[in-house]
């Protein structure tokens, strides 16, 4: 276990993960210092904590910032990254810049500063074009889209720094993570808080393609418990591990889910698939039950009510601000 006092880099702290591991760590008595240039992230995400961190803000494909934000610290927790895939399609050479190179400095500045564990937020998205159900950590990678290839690129430097240099590395491999204080407003939204977003609003969520891909989708307390376990758990060094809920849910049954909670029949607007995406998603999460010590304290059903429920109290307050 990471001791109490020791000095923890959350590298994106004011994203929607991010923030979340932050709130936990300073929970748990460590001290906590973020890097991050908040051009996904926000700062809103951090406003009850600012007091309580260190903050650093500057870009990952600056060494010299990284490398200030890492010294003196115990353990980095690097989830700072551009994402979306469909950003990546449209921008790849920034997707690989923040990326691969962001994730390259991370790593030196760790190397060189005697930083005990990196832990990585890889993505399943680099299973990509595998129909092969459910995605093992020893299958074969197929990334489709940029933004997979550039998380297999750094999740390969990852391997590459523990075996080369000896830097305890992990890098944990994210299903389609979910919970309250997800930005629904970002063009890239992921896709449960832009269904809640339009059953709160009274309209229709778009889907794209017939709604029956599906996902294994990961509430945001199981992510960050996986960090924590990482962080500290032998035997986990050098190796990339799964960390969802080991079940799948289509688009379709997510938006059934929404209607009994909304209190009406939700209609979409389905239009084509996008390109990039993959159909079905489902981890096998067996690897970080015996390694890390995981298991999801949350399932997609509770974690979706959770979400709903936060979603619809700042509905509601916003909606009574609006109207004084």
């Amino acid at each position: 276990m990471m001791g109490t006092g020791t000095v923890a880099l959350v590298t994106g702290g004011g994203g929607f993960i991010g923030s979340a591991l932050v709130r936990r760590l300073l929970r748990d008595g460590q001290s906590v210092r973020v890097l991050d240039n908040f051009a996904t992230g926000r700062r809103t995400n951090l406003e009850d904590v600012f007091d309580d961190i260190e903050l650093i803000e500057g870009d990952l494909q600056s060494y010299e910032r990284v490398h200030n934000a890492v010294r003196g610290c115990d353990y980095a927790f690097h989830l700072g990254a551009l994402p979306s895939v469909p950003r990546s399609i449209q921008d790849p050479l920034t997707s690989n810049a923040t990326n691969v190179i962001g994730t390259l400095n991370v790593l030196l500045a760790a190397r060189d500063e005697g930083v005990q564990r990196v832990v990585y937020a890889s993505s399943s998205s680099l299973y990509g074009a595998s129909t092969e159900l459910p995605k093992r950590e020893d299958m074969p990678t197929l990334p489709i889209a940029p933004y997979a290839v550039s998380k297999l690129a750094a999740e390969g430097y990852c391997r590459a720094f523990h075996e080369v240099y000896s830097l305890e590395t992990v890098a944990l491999r994210y299903f389609n993570v979910f919970g309250p204080g997800q930005d629904p407003q970002s063009q890239y939204a992921a896709v449960i808080p832009n269904f809640i977003t339009a059953a709160l609003d009274g309209g229709r969520p778009v889907v794209h393609g017939d709604g029956e891909q599906s996902r294994d989708f990961t509430f945001v307390d199981n992510a960050v418990d996986a960090n924590l376990l990482a962080a500290s758990a032998p035997g986990a060094a050098g190796e990339a591990f799964n960390i969802a809920c080991g079940e799948r849910t289509s688009l379709n049954d997510i938006v059934a889910r929404l209607s009994t909670f909304a209190g009406r029949e939700i209609e979409t607007v389905n239009t084509d698939p996008r390109p990039g995406d993959v159909r079905h998603s489902l981890a096998d999460i067996s690897k970080a039950r015996e390694v890390l010590g995981y298991a999801p304290a949350v399932d997609f059903e509770e974690g979706l009510r959770r979400t709903y429920a936060e979603f619809e109290e700042r509905w509601q307050r916003e909606t009574l601000d609006s109207a004084c």
